[in-house]
C-alpha cells in the first residue's frame, strides 16, 4: 500500500513503475472520485459544475499523487483506489441502508476467524464484500486440486496454491484495506492458541466460522471459542445445515448443542475414517441429511473418493453465514440453534421428492 504523498511511497512507486515486474497499471480514479461525490452529495453530486471540474477540484488537481496505489506481486498489477476512509465509505454505499453507515463502521471492527477455506473461503469472501469484518484470520493447510474446482473459486492457474494464501489474495483484491493473517499450517496444537489471540497484543477473534472436515480441529476450535466466549457459525453444505453456538451469550453451552456429550479434543484426537464419520453423522445429524448425502457418507474411501459438495450449495451456505453472522456482530438477539433452508423443499414441482440417482432404494 503506497501513499504517494510519502516521499519513501513516492520512491517505491517510481521504481516499480519503471520495473519489469509491474504487468498491469490500473488507474481508474477519476471514476472513484466521480462516484465518491455521488454518495456524499447524491442531491447534487457535483455541485452545478461540470463532471470533470468537481472530479479535479476534489483531487486538487494531481491526480496521480491522489489516493493510494495498491501493489499486487502474484499478477503484476498496480492499482490506484481511494484513500481508506473514501475507499470504504464508496464500497459500501450500496448496502445501504439494510446496513447503515453507523452499523458498517461497527462491523468493520470485528475480526472474524475462518477455519477450513473450501466452502470457507466463499463464506470469507461473503462476509468480506458486504463489510462483514475489517480483518480477518484464514486457516488451513491444503493446496487448490483440480477436483476442488467444483466449488472453490479459483483458476486452473492457481492449482497448487495453498488455500488461505488465495482466499488472502481474493479479499485483498476486494478491500486491499483489509487486515488479514494466514494460518498456512491450519489450526494445530502449536496455532491454536495464536488463531484465537495472537501474542502481540492484537485483538482476539469477534466471531469464528468453522468449515474443516478434521474431527480434532472442529472439537478444539468449539473449545477454545466457548473459553473465550466468541460465537461460532457452521454451513454443513447439505440442505443448507446452518449452526449457531453463542458461546458468547452461553459460555457454559454443550458443545455441538449436546449431541456429542461431554466430548474434548483429546477424546477425538485418534479417531479413525470410520470413525470420524460416525462422529461427523452424530454431530450433523444422519436423519436431517439429504438422501444423497446420506448414501455418498456410507461410501466414501470405496466408490466415491469423498463426500460431495455442490458450488449451488456452497454458495447458498455463503449467503446464511455472511447474514448471520452480520446479525451477531451487530448486536442482534440471534439465539443458539440449527437451521436448514432445503432448496429441493422449498423450490418444488409440488410433487413427493424423488429417490436421487445412487441412493439407497
Amino acid at each position: 500500500m503506497l501513499d504517494p504523498a510519502r516521499l519513501d511511497d513516492a520512491g517505491v512507486l517510481a521504481r516499480l513503475r519503471q520495473s519489469s515486474a509491474v504487468r498491469e497499471i490500473h488507474d481508474r480514479i477519476d471514476d472513484q472520485v466521480e462516484e465518491l461525490l455521488r454518495c456524499l452529495t447524491p442531491e447534487d453530486p457535483f455541485s452545478s459544475h461540470s463532471r470533470e471540474r468537481a472530479v479535479a477540484d476534489a483531487m486538487g488537481g494531481r491526480p496521480d499523487a491522489y489516493g493510494r496505489w495498491v501493489w499486487y506481486p502474484w499478477s503484476g498489477r498496480l492499482v490506484h483506489v481511494l484513500a481508506e476512509e473514501e475507499f470504504r465509505l464508496v464500497r459500501t454505499d450500496r448496502n445501504r441502508d439494510k446496513i447503515t453507515r453507523e452499523q458498517q463502521q461497527v462491523l468493520l471492527r470485528r475480526r472474524v476467524g475462518v477455519i477450513g477455506l473450501s466452502v470457507g473461503s466463499s463464506a470469507a469472501l461473503a462476509l468480506a464484500m458486504e463489510g462483514v469484518g475489517g480483518a480477518f484470520r484464514l486457516a488451513d493447510f491444503d493446496r487448490v486440486g483440480l477436483s476442488n474446482l467444483n466449488r472453490l473459486q479459483a483458476g486452473v492457474h492457481e492449482l497448487g496454491v495453498e488455500k488461505s494464501v488465495l482466499c488472502a489474495r481474493r479479499l485483498y483484491e476486494l478491500d486491499p484495506y483489509l487486515d488479514i493473517e494466514v494460518f498456512r499450517e491450519g489450526v494445530t496444537e502449536d496455532t491454536i492458541g495464536d488463531f484465537f489471540a495472537a501474542p502481540d497484543g492484537r485483538d482476539g477473534l469477534d466471531l469464528v466460522v468453522e468449515e474443516c472436515d478434521t474431527v480434532w480441529v472442529k472439537v478444539a476450535a468449539r473449545e477454545h471459542a466457548r473459553r473465550r466466549q466468541v460465537p461460532v457459525l457452521m454451513e454443513t453444505n447439505d440442505r443448507g445445515l446452518l449452526d449457531i453456538e453463542r458461546f458468547d451469550l452461553e459460555p457454559d453451552r454443550p458443545l455441538f448443542h449436546g449431541r456429542a456429550g461431554e466430548v474434548s479434543a483429546d477424546d477425538v484426537r485418534h479417531l479413525d475414517r470410520a470413525e470420524s464419520i460416525r462422529f461427523l453423522l452424530t454431530i450433523v445429524d444422519e436423519r436431517r441429511l439429504s438422501p444423497a448425502m446420506t448414501d455418498a457418507l456410507t461410501r466414501v474411501g470405496n466408490s466415491l473418493s469423498s463426500w460431495p459438495q455442490l458450488a449451488s450449495g456452497v454458495m447458498l451456505g455463503s449467503a446464511l453465514i455472511a447474514d448471520t453472522a452480520r446479525r451477531i456482530l451487530l448486536g442482534e438477539p440471534l439465539p443458539s440453534g440449527r437451521h436448514s433452508i432445503d432448496l429441493p423443499t422449498l423450490v418444488s414441482d409440488g410433487q413427493a421428492p424423488q429417490t436421487p440417482l445412487g441412493a439407497s432404494r
